[in-house]
């Protein structure tokens, strides 16, 4: 490696011989990281990753004031960009704002949350329930989280994030920045990488990382060779599956163009092992190419079209084998993760994640494959500079330039497309991290107006950043300032510790997205109560109005409580029901200032939901204890907050 490779902007100090505790003496952790993958291969490096967050000790970087000055925002003002990140195991998404780095709302999409009623209202608990059994689920595990695009670059509308545990996609609204939709994607597991169409809304492309029988329902078992993955193509607007592709190996992080041709997916298990031997046994795997327009022309045509188990309502294309005609396998080393398209929409960035290098390969000489005009489709790779141990994610400032997180050097390397091209050294810049990064992402970077202003590096580990909290470590999302045109221009600026675990992140503009702030009370979220409402109304000859009605209904053992809240007062005083009574409880918030958010929380009954201005929300539950309880307001609303509470009476 030369020279200029090892030319790091260092913000931890960590060049310099580490302080371990017993194990490795003398030998810093990046030196024995390249040791261990240079000479000793994977094992030796996996061995060291079991220990290695615990045994060092890095030091600490100093940030100056005037460093620390450039993400300051005064109090009243706003920043310039959102920063939508994924929330990883906890199951979330979440906003912020940059370059200020002020977390704004956790906005709950997989996971349980009682500030918003997540998992408590009728509306979350119809998202959340399992397609096939109704069984509601509690857990998720959000990677990748990706915006709506028209013309190649945002256009406020939706963010889409993915559930790795349990192979679905959520939809976000972008005007009340809240989920709408779920999707369960059949026959997937692990559906990790997505990426949403680029030239306009219309689809939404997910990748299922594990393989497992088609379909798996018990009647095979041990014979991987024969299991399966899939490509799954979702409907942006209706959130249905309109189909999937079969492929050889697996799949992992996904792109797309920008004219709508292709989506890709790189794969680190082409071996299609079970363990990390066998996944890690090829010295190249492959970048997976799926052409579009012939897909869709197989799924109108009904050509190639075959069905999984009893799902004949989703068209499958069976695109395994080299030379079928749908889907492109590109070898590129080894075992790669992240794949990402310049701004200009030119190159596609494959990291080989035990492999030094990112391999380049121009969209052109993938449209050269697809016609049969060249040889094989490794002639599709330009260039394969080296750029650090470990390799993951790569983003674009837009001047020409591509910086890429490297998980086991624990820097960001700055590097030179067209350089690398040309087949020379690219390699412009490093800077340490704290530490172990994986996605690394910069402002607009993934549309075709990248500016080159802000870069985030989303680290795994934050040791001896920040105050100990126990054994569990924050993550370190650190800002680094690359507005600079100068060749060296990577500057740490900013720490921010994070709940963990934020795994990507989508730097845009704030002038793109414009959030409203109450709600519109005709708003489609609204229907299902609307309408339980108007049936109460015709069954009971009854006027009843969402936002005008404070009644209660009994229809048998069915009581339906339909509510206004006003600070500081609810529009019904008591709510009497008998034990074993099924209990519907509405509730309509007709305060229409901003921010005056109620709640409604029922004492010993695990039910806590919060109800912005103008909206309505609904839960559904069993009175099953007899007994005198109180439902209060939860969010701090008025003067007289504390007072304002009612009585739920079961005799």
């Amino acid at each position: 490696m030369s020279k200029q490779h090892d030319d790091v902007t260092t913000s931890t100090g960590r060049d310099q011989q580490e302080e371990t505790q017993g194990q490795h003496p003398g030998t810093s952790r990046r030196d024995f990281m390249k040791l261990s993958v240079g000479s000793a291969g994977v094992g030796a490096a996996a061995a060291y990753f079991a220990g290695a967050a615990s045994v060092v000790k890095p030091a600490m970087a100093q940030l100056s004031s005037k460093e620390a000055d450039k993400t300051y925002v005064a109090p009243g003002q706003y920043d310039t960009y959102y920063a939508f990140k994924s929330g990883g195991q906890s199951g979330d998404m979440r906003v912020m704002g940059l370059p200020s780095n002020r977390l704004f709302k956790r906005i709950p999409v997989f996971n349980f949350d009682c500030c918003f009623g997540w998992g408590v209202t009728n509306h979350s608990k119809r998202l959340l329930a399992d397609a096939e059994t109704g069984e509601q689920t509690k857990v998720g595990d959000t990677h990748h989280v990706h915006l709506s695009y028209t013309d190649g670059t945002y256009d406020g509308k939706y963010s889409w994030v993915n559930d790795k545990a349990r192979g679905r996609l959520a939809r976000v609204r972008l005007d009340y920045m809240e989920v709408d939709a779920i999707t369960d994607l059949p026959h997937c597991q692990g559906t990790h990488g997505i990426f949403p169409s680029r030239d306009r809304i219309n689809a939404v492309y997910c990748n299922s990382e594990f393989r497992n029988p088609m379909p798996n329902d018990g009647s095979l078992l041990d014979e991987p060779k024969k299991y399966g993955c899939l490509h799954t193509c979702v409907d942006a607007e209706s959130m249905k599956v309109r189909w999937q592709v079969w492929v050889d190996g697996q799949l992992d992080i996904c792109a797309t163009d920008y004219h709508g041709k292709y989506s890709m997916a790189t794969c680190y298990n082409s071996e299609e092992g079970v363990n990390l031997d066998q996944m890690t046994a090829a010295d190249r795997d492959h970048l997976t190419v799926f052409n579009l327009e012939r897909i869709e022309e197989a799924v109108k045509s009904g050509k190639d079209v075959i069905h999984i188990g009893d799902r004949k309502d989703i068209p499958v294309i069976d695109g395994r084998g080299k030379d079928n005609r749908y889907v492109l396998y590109i070898p590129v080393p080894k075992n790669p993760h992240g794949v990402n398209i310049d701004p200009t929409g030119t190159y596609a960035i494959a990291s080989g994640k035990l492999s030094p290098t990112v391999s380049v390969i121009p969209l052109a000489k993938i449209d050269d494959a697809f016609a049969g005009k060249i040889k094989t489709p490794r002639d599709c790779v330009v260039a394969e500079p080296e750029v650090g141990l470990g390799p993951l994610h790569t983003a674009f400032d837009g001047r020409g330039n591509a910086y890429t997180s490297i998980f086991i050097d624990s820097v960001c390397t700055k590097w030179n497309i067209a350089t690398a091209v040309a087949g020379k050294d690219p390699v412009l810049q490093k800077i340490d991290v704290m530490y172990q990064p994986g996605h690394v992402n910069a402002t607009m970077s993934e549309t075709k107006d990248a500016d080159g202003k802000w870069l985030m590096s989303l680290n795994k580990f934050s040791k001896d950043r920040f105050l100990s909290v126990g054994p569990m470590f924050p993550d370190n999302d650190q800002f680094i300032d690359i507005s600079s045109t100068k060749e060296k221009n990577m500057v740490l600026v900013h720490d921010a510790p994070a709940y963990p675990e934020p795994h990507d992140a989508i730097l845009a503009w704030r002038s793109i997205f414009h959030p409203k702030q109450i709600w519109d009370p005709k708003d489609r979220k609204f229907d299902w109560e609307r309408n339980l409402v108007a049936e109460l109304s015709k069954r009971n000859g009854k006027k009843l109005e969402l936002g005008k009605t404070n009644e209660v209904i009994r229809e048998g053992n069915k009581l339906y409580a339909i509510m206004t809240s006003l600070a500081p007062v609810y529009g019904l005083q008591e709510i009497r029901a008998k034990k074993g009574d099924e209990v519907t409880v509405i509730v309509t918030n007709i305060n229409a200032v901003e921010d005056l958010t109620h709640g409604f929380c029922l004492s010993g009954h695990d039910i806590n939901f919060g109800v912005a201005p103008q909206e309505t929300a609904s839960v559904t539950f069993t009175a099953d204890k007899k007994g005198v309880w109180w439902f209060y307001c939860t969010w701090f609303c008025h003067a007289l907050h504390l007072e304002m509470r009612s009585r739920f009476i079961v005799s």
